[in-house]
């Protein structure tokens, strides 16, 4: 029986009931886990008041800003979960960005701004977050990110964010190896498309919906839950043996050759 009950679970990137990584909190609690979630601060507070009405029902027992292109943040933020918390059992990474100038037409047009930005954002956050992480992460502990699959194929319009994914899916398996010798399993999931606040920014994303109900084994796209009920495997003791992998959860749609 999947059991996440005495477990501390810090939860990034949740910025309304559509992202999947909401879908991933939701199913941590159902298993038990003891929730802690951060979200991106702005000069309005909007985000805060909206974040933290969502998660309420998951009644979080932390709840702080994070930014992470902002290294005293990061450290500030993890030194008070250090206090609150003392430790932490499973981290979920769900940061992505990219100017949606970056996200059409020629890839060799992207700025050197952008692309420095994407990265940051959607690759070395993982690194930068597990940096931080790593000394309060106990044996047993468990790291999940989301990738897609234009991180190893071409994917149209996804452009930047697929270099963006590569990058985080090889990150994946470098971690894993670091922190393996600890006890602490990595692991990425590789959802199918589902309509987002960022995905949104990809241009013909209903489109690709629409293709993958038409062309997967299974005729359909996956939701949320299914994500998060895979997320909490690979945060619990069923899935102690795995790390460094990426786990599709795609309908079967990464299967399929033609």
């Amino acid at each position: 029986m999947l059991d996440l009950k005495n477990k501390n679970a810090l939860v990034t990137g949740i910025a309304n009931d559509k992202s999947i990584a909401w879908g991933i909190a939701k199913q941590l609690h159902k298993a038990g886990a003891n929730i802690g979630v951060t979200y991106l601060p702005d000069e309005t507070g909007k985000m805060e008041k909206k974040v933290g009405k969502l998660v309420e029902e998951l009644n979080p027992s932390i709840f702080l800003p994070l930014n992470v292109q902002d290294d005293a943040q990061i450290d500030s933020t993890f030194g008070e979960i250090q206090q609150q918390w003392d430790n932490i059992d499973i981290l979920i990474h769900c940061l992505a960005f990219a100017n949606k100038e970056d996200l059409a037409g020629d890839i060799s047009k992207t700025s050197r701004a952008g692309f420095g930005q994407a990265l940051e954002i959607s690759t070395f956050s993982l690194t930068r977050l597990v940096g931080a992480a790593k000394p309060l992460l106990r044996e047993g502990g468990s790291v999940v990110t989301l990738t897609y699959l234009g991180g190893v194929k071409v994917i149209p319009n996804y452009n930047l964010m697929g270099i963006a994914k590569a990058g985080l899916e090889m990150s994946v398996r470098y971690l894993a190896t670091e922190l393996g010798p600890q006890g602490i399993r990595v692991n990425g999931i590789s959802a199918g498309p589902i309509r987002t606040l960022a995905s949104s920014a990809v241009g013909g994303i209903l489109d690709m919906i629409h293709h993958v109900e038409d062309i997967a084994p299974l005729r359909r796209t996956v939701t949320q839950t299914e994500v998060g009920n895979t997320a909490a495997f690979l945060c619990s003791d069923l899935s102690s043996g795995i790390t460094g992998q990426i786990i599709y959860v795609d309908a079967g749609y990464e299967t399929i050759g033609m």
